[in-house]
């Protein structure tokens, strides 16, 4: 996967050079926050040419099926088979628009070379259309044990019947009742929640072959899917396979991954690769600091699959609120240095923004640091977040992160972010590196970071630069750099802050500053 995501083309004497990949760019196309205005296919589809112009290679898309709710964000799932096609009890659109401003949406994106990936939410289902009466066990929650059972087995009352009434068999003619669901977290008869593991002559219990957090992770939270139920299994499958070729989907996100089956993720991959003919991405969410829970897990997925890097994200977190943070500590034991391939680095997402469940504070002067450090190094697949692309909603609202420049730094990956790396990494709060260049894409470029003081770092760019000025393509560092006879050029960066060197006249420099970030149109 590595070589798709960043361009590194080494120079090949005098053997036939092929063009420089270019770098590949994953954008979170929502937060948790957008409004519940139908109108986010709409305002998505107007900004496609502005993402598409920076260097948005993929958009990752949310949960769009229909949910519980109308303001429902897609991780309240209700009908996997309804992008907003048809009436139910929360009305025909989703919460982000109808399927046909999501169908004109997709095809857009294709014509512009943008890939598409989808959110799957596979773990569960919510909003049953009825109720009926199942035997269950109740297990421990709070001890947090869920292999422990806590009774004996008795009746409740809970949502498990989704007949989908007001799609009338369409796309699929499955229905859902208990025999589905391996436990839920609701009894309607006495009014209590916990959780109760369902039973019944075919059932096993939790899954096996799930993380062991809280003993067993199989259960989340909602009606939790039972992929032991073959019927269950093919109307997954048959659904992954189906929304491929409906909307030309170019990969998935697995939420919550290590909450449901592994196998079943792999035949579910297997399958929607068969079914549109080639092989689509993956990545799943694991949410952990500890990079070795995410790759002891990944071993059953036969690197097929890619990991967010969770873990760097707490490093970010760390360094950016603690005085004096050693920055050469950034990507100690992040998924991204152990598994270079199999990471998707991010900054923020959904989750760990501002009054969410992971809420995972980064201070405002660290956000571009971070953004270079995941944008313009070689190592990783990285996802630029909508909340610091174009600002946050909702009771914790916040302006486009990067004093609105994130566009910038995604830009200065796209065009100048290429060929080899040189390290400067010797004072602990003032670092930097140089990217080389190829031979097609020869400008590169050199960054300084500092989470302190002022600092300034003598760094090589090459002989082939001598006589250049090389200026910050964010305009925050005002001094012109001219590189030197022997290659080298003395690099400065503000007091917590970065710059971005490049050529003042390499190919592309006009195009800095030009992105329109209010996709609301104030």
């Amino acid at each position: 996967m590595g070589g798709s995501v960043n361009g590194n083309n080494a120079d090949n004497g005098d053997k036939k050079q092929e063009p420089t990949q270019e770098n590949t760019t994953l954008f979170q196309g929502f937060e948790w926050n957008i409004p519940a205005d139908q109108g986010h296919w709409k305002r998505t589809l107007a900004a496609l040419p502005g993402l598409k112009e920076i260097g948005i290679s993929n958009i990752w898309l949310p949960p769009a099926c229909k949910a519980q709710s109308p303001e429902g964000n897609g991780y309240d799932v209700y009908d996997l088979y309804d992008l907003g096609e048809f009436e139910a009890p929360s009305g025909r659109p989703t919460k982000w628009g109808t399927k046909e401003e999501l169908v004109e949406l997709c095809k857009k994106a294709k014509e512009l070379g943008v890939g598409v990936y989808w959110d799957a939410v596979l773990n569960h289902k919510a909003g049953a259309d009825d109720k009926e009466v199942f035997q269950v066990v109740d297990v421990d929650q709070e001890a947090e044990d869920r292999t422990k059972e806590i009774s004996e087995p008795h009746d409740i009352t809970g949502y498990t019947k989704f007949t989908f009434p007001g799609r009338k068999g369409k796309y699929s003619k499955q229905q859902y009742n208990f025999n589905h669901f391996s436990g839920v977290d609701y009894d309607d008869k006495t009014g209590n929640t916990g959780i109760y593991k369902i039973l019944g002559e075919e059932k096993l219990g939790w899954a096996d072959d799930v993380s062991d957090e809280q003993g067993n992770a199989d259960y989340m939270m909602f009606a939790d899917l039972d992929y032991r139920h073959g019927e269950v299994v093919d109307d997954v499958k048959n659904w992954g396979g189906w929304i491929t070729n409906e909307l030309g989907l170019a990969g998935f996100r697995f939420d919550a991954v290590q909450h449901f089956s592994q196998r079943f993720s792999n035949d579910f991959m297997h399958h929607v690769d068969k079914e549109s003919g080639g092989e689509k991405f993956f990545v799943g969410e694991y949410w952990t600091a500890d990079a070795s829970e995410i790759i002891k897990y990944s071993a059953n997925f036969d690197h097929r699959i890619c990991f967010y890097d969770s873990p760097l994200v707490y490093n970010f977190s760390n360094i950016s609120t603690s005085a004096d943070a050693d920055m050469r500590k950034v990507f100690d034991k992040s998924l991204v240095a152990e598994r270079p391939l199999d990471a998707v680095t991010v900054v923020m997402n959904h989750d760990t923004q501002p009054g969410q469940t992971v809420e995972t504070p980064i201070e405002a002067f660290f956000k571009p640091l971070a953004y270079c450090l995941i944008l313009l190094r070689e190592a990783g697949y990285p996802c630029v977040f909508y909340g610091d692309l174009y600002g946050m909603k909702g009771e914790n609202p916040e302006d486009p992160a990067c004093g609105g420049s994130l566009s910038n730094i995604v830009l200065a990956r796209h065009l100048y972010a290429y060929g080899i790396q040189d390290d400067y990494w010797d004072n602990p709060n003032c670092i930097g590196w140089v990217r080389h260049g190829t031979w097609d894409r020869p400008a590169g470029c050199a960054v300084v970071l500092s989470n302190t003081k002022p600092g300034r770092i003598r760094m090589a760019v090459g002989i082939e630069h001598k006589g250049e000025v090389w200026t910050d393509v964010l305009g925050w560092e005002p001094k012109e750099v001219t590189i030197g006879d022997d290659g080298f050029g003395e690099f400065d960066c503000s007091g917590t802050s970065c710059a971005i060197y490049v050529n003042k006249d390499a190919k592309g420099r006009d195009r800095f500053g030009k992105f329109d970030d209010d996709i609301y149109k104030k």
